[in-house]
């Protein structure tokens, strides 16, 4: 049975964190496009992450995290049943992310000061805005053989890997919070209580029954509800049979 995974964050950062790491996902998937027209979607979405890391002081965030984690981690040392090795291994890379963090002024500058990507970015937030006629650069950049095009997108790529690389521990610690439970929503509602601790809602459930979940609440407590993909016609969408699904509060 299919399964899918859906994740509903509880704070602005953690809702930055999940767009910056699907936006990765996609920008790994399209710079190995290969015909012109598809190549112009990784600008979209390089411009995309772009605009984001901007707009946002993740760089911040990281430091306050990793700056948490890091304690955290010094505590659990203390363990008589602690894995000593890895324990080390993950407070060097902490440490190491932290000292480039403290380097680096505004993440994803560089690219903000690249000639080629500056005199086309404008562009690609007109819809049909990055046409031959109006980006004849961009379009000659594309004709250009296979092996050049891969060696500037690796280097632009290149140059968000500290972002890339947060994102990417600072998610995988925050999944490692807790571990899935099963659980029933009667009559295709559940609710739980919304701790301090809790940042992420992770839930886990068939994927070929045609109804998905839908996350409201407040500071307090939360409700999921599962609703029909396809709803009959004058009802609610909402599902009234018992589901059992799975879910981590993290």
């Amino acid at each position: 049975m299919p399964i899918a995974i859906y994740e509903f964050p509880l704070c602005e950062k953690v809702r930055n964190y999940l767009r910056l790491e699907q936006l990765f996902k996609q920008l790994d998937h399209t710079s190995e496009f290969d015909s012109e027209y598809e190549s112009l979607y990784f600008f979209d979405v390089l411009f995309t992450l772009l605009d984001l890391l901007e707009r946002l002081d993740i760089r911040t965030d990281f430091i306050r995290d990793i700056d948490v984690h890091e304690k955290n981690l010094v505590h659990w040392s203390k363990h008589p049943n602690i894995d000593s090795a890895a324990l080390e291994q993950t407070l060097k890379k902490l440490h190491q992310l932290l000292s480039e963090l403290k380097r680096t002024n505004k993440l994803g500058s560089s690219l903000k000061d690249d000639r080629f990507l500056a005199s086309i970015r404008q562009r690609f937030s007109i819809p049909g805005g990055a046409m031959s006629f109006d980006l004849p650069h961009l379009f000659c950049w594309l004709k250009q053989a296979k092996a050049v095009r891969e060696k500037d997108i690796h280097m632009w790529v290149q140059q968000l890997g500290l972002v890339r690389q947060n994102i990417t521990l600072l998610m995988q610690f925050l999944r490692e919070r807790n571990q899935y439970e099963q659980v029933v929503a009667n009559n295709g509602f559940y609710q739980g209580v919304v701790t301090d601790k809790i940042d992420l809602i992770r839930l886990r459930c068939a994927n070929s029954e045609g109804y998905y979940p839908v996350l409201s609440g407040n500071k307090y407590r939360y409700g999921i509800r599962f609703m029909h993909l396809v709803p009959e016609e004058g009802s609610s969408g909402s599902v009234s049979d018992n589901i059992n699904f799975e879910i981590a509060c993290c």
